[in-house]
Parts: C-alpha cells; structure tokens; sequence
C-alpha cells in the first residue's frame, strides 16, 4: 500500500495545483491535499471518489501482474523438469572414442565405453597368464594406451610333479604320469611288487577282524561286516578295514566330506576345522559366527569382525593431516573431513568421507564375483551430481585382481577377477568423484579389507 498512497499523494497534488489555476485562492491545506473556495472549484467529495476509481485501477493491475508473476515461475518449474528427465546420451555421442576392443583368447574383457578417459580392462582365465597391460585406457588421440594382451599358457608339468622318472602328460589345466616299468600311483610313488591298496587298511589290529565263517555243502564260505573286505588266502583270510576316506577321494561325486574324513574300524566320519561346526548331513562344515554368538574378547571401544574359523577386533583409524586436509571421525567405521581453509587449493581435493569395510571370504572363490558396492546419496531439496566416475585407488597388485566398473548410473562395483588362496588378508581402496557441469565437485573414499578363509568353505 506505500506505493499506492505514494500514487494518490502525487495525484493529489496534480488536482490542487489545478485548483489553484482555476480559482486563485487557497483557502487552507489538509494532510493529504487542500481546499478552495466552492466558487468554481472540485469539492471534497468529487476528489475521493477520484482517488478510489484510481486506487481500484491500481490494485487490479497489481492482482493481475502477480498472477503473471505466478504463471511464469509454474511454466519455467515445468520446463526444468522435462529437461533433467532428458537422457545424458547427448553430451558422450560428441565425445572422440576409441575403436572396439575384443577379449583375448582365454581370457575375458571388462568395460564397453570406447570414449576419451574411460578404462577396458583384461584378465586370463585360469591355467593361462597375462602378457601385457592389464587396463587400457582410451586417449585424447582416440587410440589406446599400451599393448594387445595375450594369455599364455602356465605349463602344469613346469614343477615336475612325476616321481621316480616318471614322464609329465599335460592336459586341460590337469596332468597324468606315465609310470616307468615296477612303479604306479597317481606321481609314480609306489613299486607295483610292495604297493599297498591305497584304500585298505594294513598293519594295524585295530582294522581288523576275524572273517565269519559256515560250512555251506561241505565248502566253507567266509565273509566280512560292512565295511571290511577279504584279505589271504582261503586257508589264512583275514577281514581288513575298507578306507572309504581313500575310496572316494576320487570319484567324480567328490570327497566324501567338506574337509577332513576320518577313517574309523568299518566306517568313516567327517570333521571340522576348530571354528566351523558340522551341519546335520554329517559332512559339510559352516563358520560358527563369534561375533554373533559373543564368543569373543574384544575390548570396548573395538568392533568384533567374524571371519572364516575366527574373528578379529578392529578400530580403524582416520588418516593424519596431510596438506591442510584434517579428518575426524563420525562413526566406528567412517571418517569424514574438516572444513578446508579459504587459502587451500589441495584441501578440496582430498577424500571428503573414507570408510572402512570388512570382507571374510572363502579360499578360492569363483569368479568373477562381485564384492563390494558404492553410490552416491543426495540430501532431499539438494541438486545431485551430474555424473559419477568410480575407480580403484593407486596400482600394484589390486588391479590385476580387481575391476571396478559402473552397474548403472550412480553405483559402481568392485568385482573380483582372479581367485584368492588363503589364508591372507589383503585390502584395497576404490573412489567415487563426483561432477557437476563437467567441473570437480567431491571425492569418496572407500577402503574395503579382505579377510581370505584358509578353507573353500
């Protein structure tokens, strides 16, 4: 209302000064005008009914510029909308890329982004080894960094597994000996005049028994319990224990236990590593959890981690200060960085959060399998980034064992590529860095620990 009595003062005066013109007298002045003679002259009442026409015009032009206003900003809400809906294809189809790369010959390939700056990566499979890089990276002058991969065979005769000059015949990732004259086994150990059944059990009274005989048409018919078999001669026999253990440690059902049978007078039971349990078909083992069932001694201010027949106590601790860059920690397994100083030009660049992740996994996984996943959370009212690039932090060894790769727009995963024998432990750091109009906004950092089982199970 300022701006309207702002209005009515100055029209206001525009009458009086006509007013004056007109009648040549003035005969007093009030707040907001003043009054003449009647001879001639506007009264009173003729002004205000003036001033409200105009005050009424006014405040229908001011009703009609804001609903304007409000159809304006509800048009331009619409238009943002249908526009951040719009696929991002658009921007990479300008982008130089590389030509098509293929896999290697027994060997697999990871990634199918052939543009500037993204990464292919290559591993064998098992029996072979690589030669040449194991990640290419498309370049600025679209080719690739570095050289065609080849995977060459690993010889399985290379550590001379055939005893007592016994001849190594390779196979597919297998071999066989081929035994000189007197000697047999699996490596040619044994001489064939001397070599025990590998399935009976000899020297040892406990493993045998006496035969059970009868008379049967004048013949006499001998025979054994379960789980022995006939030994000598039919005037000197003898029942000796069957060793299922040994039995069946090669058939193609696999050994009779998950780790270790035992072979007992007639029979057999399975058994675990201390840690595991036995599960009700007798013969596969499970890691008894201590964590969960509080069979352990961590102390307070640790965090108890199950691992494969164990556990450990662990407290990570958030990395010193290091060019202006200062963390404090938030949560038993994260660390999230100070505020950087208005001067810093490194400090933006450190990791703004690094977690701490722990992984028990079995012996000799089967891969590829993935391991370990992470995204990006907005906070509700706030804008995301535009695009995400995920990758694994430093080299050595972790990326010819680790692939990280995007399963969609905002998540990426960290997949394992080659088996790992345990027992080991071995950690590795991946990073998410986040864009906004193709400009640097944050990095995270996630440190994910990996506790190798000595077990397949």
């Amino acid at each position: 209302m300022s701006n309207i009595s702002s209005i009515y003062e100055l029209v206001f005066g525009r009458i009086c000064n006509l007013g004056r013109t007109a009648c040549h007298q003035i005969v007093t002045r009030c707040s907001y005008g003043c009054a003449f003679l009647p001879q001639g002259c506007m009264d009173k009442h003729r002004v205000m009914g003036i001033l409200r026409q105009m005050e009424k015009f006014l405040k229908g032009q001011e009703i009609r510029f804001t609903e304007g206003l409000r159809i304006m900003k509800s048009k331009l809400t619409n238009l943002q909308n249908s526009v951040s809906k719009l696929p991002q294809a658009d921007q990479s189809s300008s982008q130089s890329s590389c030509p098509p790369l293929v896999a290697p010959a027994h060997g697999r390939k990871f990634g199918s982004k052939y543009l500037v700056g993204h990464e292919v990566h290559f591993t064998c499979s098992q029996g072979y080894r690589m030669i040449g890089p194991g990640t290419r990276v498309c370049q600025e002058n679209s080719t690739w960094s570095g050289v065609s991969v080849v995977c060459k065979d690993v010889s399985v005769c290379a550590s001379n597994p055939c005893q007592n000059a016994g001849t190594c015949v390779e196979a597919l990732n297998q071999y066989k000996c081929t035994c000189p004259h007197n000697w047999s086994g699996s490596q040619c150990q044994y001489q064939t005049q001397t070599a025990p059944p590998e399935w009976s059990v000899m020297n040892d009274p406990a493993f045998s028994r006496k035969p059970r005989c009868a008379k049967v048409d004048r013949a006499q018919q001998c025979s054994c319990d379960a789980g022995f078999h006939m030994s000598g001669t039919s005037d000197n026999s003898i029942c000796q224990d069957v060793n299922e253990c040994e039995v069946y440690k090669a058939e193609r059902g696999g050994p009779l236990c998950g780790h270790a049978c035992v072979n007992v007078p007639g029979s057999y039971h399975c058994s675990c590593p201390t840690g595991y349990k036995l599960l009700a078909d007798a013969r596969s083992c499970e890691d008894v959890d201590e964590c969960l069932t509080q069979q352990h001694n961590c102390s307070r201010g640790t965090t108890c981690i199950n691992t494969g027949g164990g556990f450990q106590c662990v407290n990570p601790e958030c990395p010193s200060s290091h060019g202006n860059a200062s963390y404090v920690k938030t949560s038993p397994f994260q660390c999230e960085r100070n505020p950087c100083p208005m001067e810093s030009r490194s400090c933006p660049f450190a990791a703004k959060t690094i977690s701490y992740h722990y992984l028990s996994l079995p012996s000799n996984l089967r891969t590829p399998a993935t391991l370990f996943r992470m995204a990006t959370a907005t906070a509700p009212g706030r804008p995301g980034p535009d695009s995400l690039r995920f990758g694994i932090a430093g080299g050595g060894d972790a990326r010819s064992m680790f692939v990280m790769q995007r399963s969609d727009r905002q998540t990426g995963e960290l997949i394992l590529v080659q088996p790992l024998r345990g027992p080991q432990e071995l950690s590795v750091e991946v990073e998410m860095s986040e864009y906004a109009d193709r400009t640097f906004q944050a990095k995270h950092l996630a440190r994910v620990n990996l506790l190798i089982s000595p077990y397949e199970f």
